[in-house]
């Protein structure tokens, strides 16, 4: 009887000790994957912010070709012209000196546009919590910040209402808005191809205009942006990022995107007066 207790009291201790250590190991896999997510994060905002600053120089370098090859096809015009060809040639240098110079202030301006974009897009994500990136894209294409939010986390199921849980998301998206005041907002409804049609919902038409609206209303009423700087749009089903050929593909092109720009008339004071032509 004692030797059967004594087997049964190392067993139990094996037991326990095989218990500890696969806790331990457990443990030990979740801090792995708190760093390797907190580092997989942090190389996402870093290859944003590059893709975005190499998208905005292959810009300026297409830009800066065709500005030189519309010159060069003008000099080699007025090369073969003999009539007053050492005039036209000093009018053409002249012309052409402007230009680089404008070109040069372009390219600045967009430098500068491009610098506050990337600063405007940082400061968003780095104020979303990890949750919160899952369900809200940001990116820089030609100049303008996207922020792409799902449906599911904005929305009521199958309504234009803003759920509460999108409620702390809008706060942060709205605080950036107000820290940059010299950008317009445009808040863009997106819809999948299903067909809707309910009360006062005739279409996807409707649903995607209510729901900019509602976004529009919540920035304005609850968050304080300048109703002035806020437009309101839907694009129905009309404008996917993907197909529709799968509960995957609808689920992303249910979106709401927030879209901010620099305002066009303080753009034109920043690039002042075109050179004009002789």
């Amino acid at each position: 009887m004692k030797k059967q207790l004594l087997a049964f009291a190392i067993v139990a201790a094996a037991l326990t000790l095989a218990s500890c250590a696969s806790k331990k190991d457990l443990d030990n896999c979740r801090s792995e994957n708190q760093r390797l997510t907190s580092s997989y994060q942090d190389s996402k905002e870093q290859l944003a912010a590059a893709n975005a600053r190499i998208a905005s120089l292959q810009e300026q370098l297409a830009e800066a070709r065709s500005n030189y090859n519309q010159l060069q096809k003008s000099l080699d015009k007025s090369l073969s012209n003999t009539t007053d060809n050492n005039v036209n040639i000093s009018k053409l240098v002249d012309q052409i000196n402007e230009s680089n110079q404008y070109i040069r202030h372009l390219v600045e301006v967009k430098s500068k546009s491009d610098s506050l974009n990337l600063i405007l897009t940082n400061n968003l994500t780095r104020s979303l919590s990890k949750e919160e990136l899952k369900e809200v894209d940001v990116q820089v294409l030609k100049g303008v910040v996207y922020i792409s939010l799902a449906d599911n986390m904005l929305y009521k199921s199958g309504s234009y209402e803003i759920s509460d849980r999108a409620a702390e998301t809008l706060s942060k998206i709205a605080k950036i808005i107000m820290d940059y005041k010299d950008y317009d907002v445009l808040i863009e409804g997106n819809t999948d191809n299903v067909p809707i049609s309910r009360e006062n919902i005739r279409n996807n038409w409707d649903l995607s205009c209510l729901r900019a609206s509602s976004v529009v209303q919540a920035l304005q009423n609850q968050y304080g942006v300048d109703p002035k700087r806020l437009t309101a749009g839907g694009r129905g089903e009309y404008n996917p990022v993907t197909g529709n050929d799968s509960e995957v593909g609808k689920q992303r092109n249910r979106r709401t995107q927030i879209i901010i720009t620099p305002k066009l008339d303080q753009f034109m004071d920043l690039i002042d007066k075109a050179p004009e032509d002789k």
